[in-house]
């Protein structure tokens, strides 16, 4: 496979990655994080592709006939799903470990996704296009936002959507997403992120238009330490928060 660009691979990150591959299914593992948001991201992108395309999210597989490519797909943990709903997925992450972890999983759940050892980058110079792009908690950990955002705007074909999750950048992410997530509540190991490339809502609005998208939706994703769950909020996208775009034709 030819070499990863670097504006979209941090080699750093990757290893951070690949430490923990094993861990993905572990719903009190290193990824309990991500699995106590799953509801809320799952939800947000089902309504956004459906309102999109036109497609009922209620109907048995209304994304049939949609091809999807979740970038840093992990272990399937949003592929799987969104084969269920009838996408056509093909899961790609730059850590090489992920991809049999997850390929293992959806034999055992009986789902077809094509998952690959690839980047945006090598996609888009192979000519593939889709409908959909996921790019969930991704941005965070790249070293050219601008450059990979390019990327992934350019293997959508028009008309397609883009639904990209991120942290954003101010002194109460840092105590939430840093301190607590990292040192206090042990959710995540020490060093997983790094503040400084955290990215406001507004950065990444712009960084989406200036790769040829229209961004036309951003809501948060907030945690209730009451209640211990997190909830979609159109007005708090503080800490946590996702955007939906479109690539005009």
């Amino acid at each position: 496979m030819a070499k990863a660009a670097t504006h979209s691979v941090d080699p750093d990150e990757i290893a951070k990655f690949e430490a923990m591959a094993a861990e993905w299914w572990d719903p009190h593992g290193k990824f309990k994080p991500l699995h106590m948001l799953q509801p809320c991201r799952l939800d947000y992108a089902v309504d956004q592709i459906a309102a999109e395309f036109g497609r009922d999210p209620s109907a048995p597989r209304p994304f049939e006939g949609l091809d999807l490519v979740d970038i840093g797909c992990g272990g399937g943990l949003l592929s799987e799903p969104m084969a269920r709903l009838g996408a056509k997925v093909t899961g790609i992450d730059a850590a090489a470990r992920n991809i049999p972890v997850a390929e293992a999983h959806a034999r055992q759940m009986g789902l077809e996704i094509d998952y690959r050892h690839a980047t945006a980058e090598e996609l888009g110079a192979a000519g593939e296009r889709f409908d959909v792009v996921l790019n969930m908690e991704v941005v965070e950990h790249v070293p050219d936002v601008q450059a990979y955002l390019d990327a992934c705007a350019r293997l959508l074909r028009p008309g397609g959507v883009m639904i990209c999750s991120t942290l954003n950048r101010n002194p109460k992410s840092y105590a939430l997403a840093i301190l607590g997530a990292e040192h206090v509540m042990r959710w995540l190991p020490k060093g997983t992120h790094e503040w400084k490339k955290f990215i406001t809502p507004d950065e990444l609005y712009e960084h989406l238009k200036a790769a040829g998208m229209e961004p036309v939706d951003r809501k948060g994703f907030v945690f209730n330490p009451l209640s211990w769950q997190w909830r979609i909020d159109a007005n708090d996208l503080s800490v946590n928060y996702v955007t939906t775009s479109i690539k005009r034709g």
